[in-house]
């Protein structure tokens, strides 16, 4: 009768541990997370080049003024807009004047001056690994970076994180989404774009408080902590959480779809 017992327990943990397995697609967070990249370099290096490209139409602080409330806009945005949009009226408003010029330039400099920031990152084995692994194991990956950025600022970071963008069935940008991080209407979008329900996900990220925040609609969620951010100080709450070589042991330990 013990015996009986005990296969039941096991045979109800093994269950469960095959539903907490259920997970077919995996959301990942790109600066600090794929990409190995300290926020507060990459924002110092960003805004020097910029102040650089745009230094005959503006002045610096004014220019960052601007690029901040873009920003705050975007993030604090919960209308059906593209954050593009959220951003470029928002910047238009504050020079009161023509926005083509700054549009161009803005272009110009994602393809120039941003290159830049390149020399200040180097791509992780690990997170490569982990890549190769997953996709080797059939499972769905996607970037749900926060979409503040052009699409080509994006893909730009992709491959100096040594991976190729067509590992990837979804890349979220400014140009497409509607809504930024810690809002849960991103994450819900990305989900419907990519028709998934949530509990068929895991987020991975850095962010505490940007990525984490997805377990409330029922995805399972990875904390890197290579590069952790980390605003409130408070408790965290995310099921699994390691450094770079903790996920890809993690990973490995995955079983394959198929």
């Amino acid at each position: 009768m013990h015996f009986n017992l005990y296969r039941e327990t096991a045979s109800c943990y093994n269950i469960r541990q095959e539903v907490e397995r259920l997970f077919d697609t995996i959301l990942f967070d790109l600066d600090g997370t794929l990409l190995p990249l300290d926020t507060d370099e990459f924002t110092k290096i960003y805004f020097h080049e910029m102040t650089k490209s745009f230094q005959d139409m503006i002045g610096a602080d004014k220019l960052a003024h601007n690029i901040w409330a873009g920003t705050k806009a975007m993030v604090t945005n919960l209308e059906k807009k593209t954050n593009e949009k959220v951003f470029m009226d928002t910047f238009e408003k504050l020079i009161g004047g023509d926005l083509s010029a700054y549009q161009e330039r803005f272009d110009r400099f994602y393809d120039d001056g941003f290159l830049k920031v390149r020399d200040f990152v180097e791509a992780s084995p690990l997170v490569k690994g982990a890549v190769s692994v997953l996709k080797e194991k059939g499972y769905s990956l996607v970037i749900a970076t926060n979409p503040l950025f052009p699409r080509k600022a994006i893909y730009h970071r992709i491959e100096w994180a040594g991976l190729d963008r067509s590992d990837f069935s979804y890349i979220s940008c400014y140009e497409q989404n509607c809504y930024c991080k810690p809002n849960l209407e991103f994450y819900t979008e990305v989900l419907e774009a990519i028709d998934k329900r949530p509990e068929r996900c895991m987020m991975v990220g850095n962010d505490v408080e940007e990525d984490m925040i997805s377990s409330r609609l029922g995805m399972e969620t990875y904390l890197i902590t290579n590069f952790l951010i980390h605003r409130s100080k408070g408790p965290i709450q995310c099921d699994h959480r390691g450094t770079y070589e903790d996920f890809y042991r993690f990973v490995c330990e995955l079983p394959g779809l198929g």
